[in-house]
């Protein structure tokens, strides 16, 4: 049945993610995010044996797909209003091996080798650089020898490279496109990058870095559709 297994206590939600889960659920449902969590469970590969860990679950786009074929899945979310949600879906769709867990990444209240597989979609690049190199060392610590790291984020930087500077004017036009409202969030977020509260995506090269940095083994980072990228990696079998 569906069982919440606890909280790591009071976690801090600078997003409000709480009041935005009927508008992520309307992102989620679109071709592209469906698009990356069939790439994303695809790459997993997992077994009817797995245990699965879902980190930054959301609704359930991850997690209730991949419930189906895998022993258990837990997902791990910063917002209660998510896990709520998730938890309803479940239970529309009659999924009874899920759990749900609300904490913060950076501390996994999990034990040791608890997991065959550990999931993610579109969650990392709400950490800075420190704190995504927090989350990935406590992945490899609750990861199986041998487990598998299969993460889709935006994966770029504000950088004068080919491909970021056609992402961020793609990234502007669409925005300045929808008039006024358009032109104030670009000097919004313009002043979200200069005091550096604005969300914090890495580029491919950095995140392969902190993968082999954290002791994983069989990195690979590929290019997806617009900003997106594909990371897999195992934690080294003994």
């Amino acid at each position: 049945m569906i069982g919440k297994l606890g909280s790591t206590g009071h976690t801090q939600d600078p997003y409000d993610w709480d009041s935005r889960v009927e508008a992520w659920e309307m992102v989620a449902a679109t071709d592209v995010f469906l698009s990356f969590r069939d790439r994303i469970i695809e790459a997993a590969d997992a077994c009817t044996a797995d245990r699965v860990l879902d980190l930054g679950a959301g609704a359930g786009l991850v997690a209730l797909e991949i419930a189906p074929h895998v022993a258990r899945v837990v997902a791990f979310d910063i917002s209660r209003g998510m896990l709520d949600r998730l938890e309803e879906r479940a239970a529309e769709r009659s999924v009874a091996n899920v759990e749900v867990v609300e904490g913060d990444m950076r501390s996994l209240p999990f034990q040791d080798e608890s997991f065959d597989v550990v999931v993610s979609n579109y969650v990392f690049h709400h950490l800075d650089d420190p704190a995504k190199e927090l989350a990935l060392s406590e992945v490899r610590r609750v990861l199986v020898p041998g487990g598998r790291l299969v993460l889709c984020d935006m994966m770029f930087s504000l950088s004068l490279q080919p491909r970021d500077r056609r992402l961020l004017l793609d990234k502007i036009r669409a925005v300045a496109a929808r008039g006024p409202a358009g032109f104030i969030r670009i000097v919004r977020n313009a002043g979200r990058v200069a005091v550096g509260s604005w969300e914090h995506p890495s580029s491919p090269e950095t995140w392969d870095r902190m993968l082999r940095e954290r002791h994983f083994a069989e990195v690979h980072v590929g290019l997806l559709e617009q900003e997106a990228a594909l990371a897999l990696a195992r934690r080294p079998a003994r």
